[in-house]
């Protein structure tokens, strides 16, 4: 997410390529937001083929100038009232602050636009809910940017559970903890959790029954820096999250235990992305246990620690190159409406939380 942009919403319509058999012409896309993040996009849709990026949206003087030497042919624009009347821009990237997706998602769905929304897509369930809808009838692309679903190394860790190269999952925890960056719109939970609730709920292939979630305002009043989340599943599964701005290390792992095997997938690492540990508990001859003899009968296993070749195109360009294929051949992208709205859901659910002491709260 970057800095913010203004938004007037409009309920004026433009012409926009309706998703269906693929056409040769290029997709013109608008990047709202080239601060921190958005310029990320800037560079990503500057140089994908398919597509052309037409103009930047960003009220910041320095960050125009900085999306200008990475798109010189894109115009450079402040207003985003004016960027959503005109028919020649197709798509929209929104890389602005979370408080403003719902809105300008919204508009630019009722101009007839195809939607690339950063996460989270809402700050609350209902405006989720809402965008959901209108996405639905609109006939528009609509993709939520939760980026690592877009990570070769997450869609392996999903293929070795479907294929049950782990065996049962038994729990999973994610840790993504640094010092800053800073938020004042929104907590650490809003601004990192919805990578790590992507994850789980896409592995797990469900959604938590509850959530339980408790925090602490150190930096901030009233907005939690540290944040710690509890998900409980109908089958028993667990998971952990633990998210904060204030530690000494910059953190990015996921590990999942499986009765089997477990794996860490570590993303702050440059090259060893996966980790498989062939370890665990084994039954001694092959046998459950009787009750009374459980400990007996229990064996740690302790085998290679095996560490896959994985290539790693940059999950960002994949998902700008996903978002650009879905509107040229209307195929539904894999980070729709829907599963934006389930990882809100799970938030909302974890904020409730987190206002009642860490108590825990139905999805």
């Amino acid at each position: 997410m970057s800095d913010r942009a203004q938004t007037n919403p409009t309920n004026s319509n433009s012409p926009s390529r309706t998703p269906g058999p693929a056409s040769s012409a290029p997709v013109r896309v608008a990047v709202v937001g080239a601060g921190y993040w958005g310029i990320n996009h800037v560079r990503s849709f500057a140089r994908l083929p398919g597509c052309e990026l037409v103009a930047v949206c960003e009220p910041d003087e320095k960050s125009r100038k900085r999306a200008a030497d990475l798109a010189p042919g894109a115009r450079l624009m402040d207003d985003y009232d004016q960027l959503l009347r005109d028919p020649s821009i197709e798509a929209v990237v929104l890389a602005t602050p979370a408080i403003l997706h719902a809105s300008q998602a919204s508009a630019a769905l009722s101009a007839g636009k195809h939607v690339l929304c950063e996460k989270p897509m809402a700050l609350t369930t209902a405006d989720a809910t809402a965008l959901c809808e209108q996405a639905e009838r609109s006939g528009r692309v609509f993709l939520v940017g939760h980026l690592m679903l877009y990570h070769a190394a997450v869609l392996r860790l999903r293929q070795m559970i479907q294929a049950g190269d782990i065996g049962d999952v038994y729990y999973l925890y994610g840790l993504r903890v640094n010092l800053g960056r800073l938020r004042t719109d929104e907590n650490a939970m809003w601004s990192l959790g919805p990578h790590d609730v992507s994850m789980i709920l896409y592995l797990l292939d469900q959604m938590p029954v509850t959530v339980a979630a408790r925090g602490q305002s150190y930096l901030q009043p009233g907005i939690e820096d540290v944040v710690f989340v509890n998900l409980a599943f109908g089958d028993g599964k667990m998971a952990h999250i633990q998210v904060s701005w204030l530690d000494p290390r910059k953190e990015r792992r996921l590990t999942v235990v499986g009765s089997q095997r477990m794996v860490e997938f570590d993303d702050a690492h440059p090259n060893e992305k996966l980790r498989i540990y062939d370890k665990g508990f084994g039954y001694k001859n092959g046998r459950p246990p009787e009750f009374t003899q459980y400990g007996e009968y229990l064996t740690v296993r302790q085998g290679d620690i095996h560490i896959p070749h994985i290539d790693l195109p940059e999950p960002l360009a994949v998902e700008c190159r996903h978002f650009i294929d879905c509107i040229r051949t209307g195929t539904p992208p894999r980070t729709g409406a829907r599963e934006g709205l389930r990882v809100v859901q799970v938030l909302a659910a974890a904020q409730r939380s987190l206002a009642q002491q860490g108590a825990p709260v139905a999805v």
